[in-house]
């Protein structure tokens, strides 16, 4: 049975800082909790999550050429990412993000784009996607996978056995066109919930979820914050309520969900299970700075969910 993961999208490196309450316009230096920075984006934030989880994870990404490059390679290392198919763009700059939390969690993003939305697919890429367990697709709107080359992969690897999942971030109304070319492969669709209705034109999740269905989705799992997330599987429809926890930073939550699900999935978790691990997993990085919060293991992640309160 094929194992591990390949994730496929934005990779860019944050930078986090927690609390900004207020601009001194002043060089006096104003002493703050801390600062985070770490690999981060929905393929990149996703891999860095799953690999700390216990998931063998390969990523298919694109960095600059440049310090920040550098340092997104060695922290993709650190927790143990394979980086063999993360490309360096010469002559690019690594995309960033400055974040500035305040203390009630709100934040303000500054992002500098580059090359992070660069991922592309050639026969080297099609190759890891056939031999992995799970395929998570997350590069919808890049300039390298739209226009079917994502879908021709995501064919590949349902053909060949693997588990997809597909995330979304910030898509534009002509996402959609796109979706309609993946969605039939994919087994799980995981957009939030200002994406879904976005997409969708229905306010209702559930309507939402059923649209994405029909449109080839075999499962539709909308993230909605500290209301938890609408699970359309199979028959069943299920709202599974968040944890009751007090946020820093919600920053990197949905890639960290998708890869806590795709974790629970990958050890034969039932789905519904699946998606209460994933909860945990989202739980523990919004308690911390960063793409990895307060995360530490697998068996940690299940500890919280066992004992969490619910919001």
């Amino acid at each position: 049975m094929k194992s591990g993961l390949l994730t496929i999208g934005l990779t860019t490196l944050d930078i986090v800082a927690h609390p900004i309450d207020a601009l001194t316009h002043t060089e006096r230096a104003i002493l703050i909790d801390g600062i985070a920075c770490v690999p981060a984006g929905t393929a990149g934030g996703a891999a860095m999550v799953a690999a700390t989880l216990g998931t063998p994870t390969k990523i298919v990404g694109a960095v600059g050429d440049d310090m920040l490059g550098a340092f997104v390679r060695l922290g993709f290392e650190r927790v143990g990412v394979d980086v063999s198919l993360l490309a360096t763009r010469p002559g690019e700059r690594t995309s960033s993000t400055l974040l500035a939390v305040e203390s009630d969690g709100r934040r303000s993003s500054y992002h500098a784009a580059g090359a992070g939305g660069g991922a592309t697919i050639d026969d080297a890429v099609v190759a890891a996607a056939r031999a992995s367990g799970f395929v998570h697709y997350a590069a919808v709107g890049g300039r390298g996978t739209d226009g079917g080359a994502g879908a021709e992969l995501l064919r590949a690897a349902k053909a060949a056995g693997a588990v997809v999942t597909c995330d979304l971030i910030g898509p534009r109304a002509s996402a959609l066109d796109e979706l309609k070319r993946l969605l039939p492969y994919v087994d799980y669709f995981m957009p939030s919930a200002a994406e879904a209705t976005l997409l969708s034109g229905a306010d209702d999740l559930a309507e939402a979820a059923e649209i994405f269905r029909a449109l080839g989705a075999q499962a539709c799992i909308i993230k909605n914050g500290g209301r938890g997330a609408y699970v359309s599987i199979g028959t069943e429809h299920h709202t599974v309520p968040a944890h009751a926890i007090q946020p820093i930073d919600t920053t990197s939550c949905g890639d960290s969900y998708c890869a806590g699900f795709i974790t629970a999935l990958a050890r034969g978790w039932p789905p519904l299970e699946a998606c209460r691990f994933a909860t945990a997993t989202a739980a523990l990085v919004a308690q911390g700075l960063g793409t990895l919060g307060k995360l530490e293991s697998f068996a940690e992640t299940e500890k919280a969910m066992r004992a969490a309160a619910l919001a």
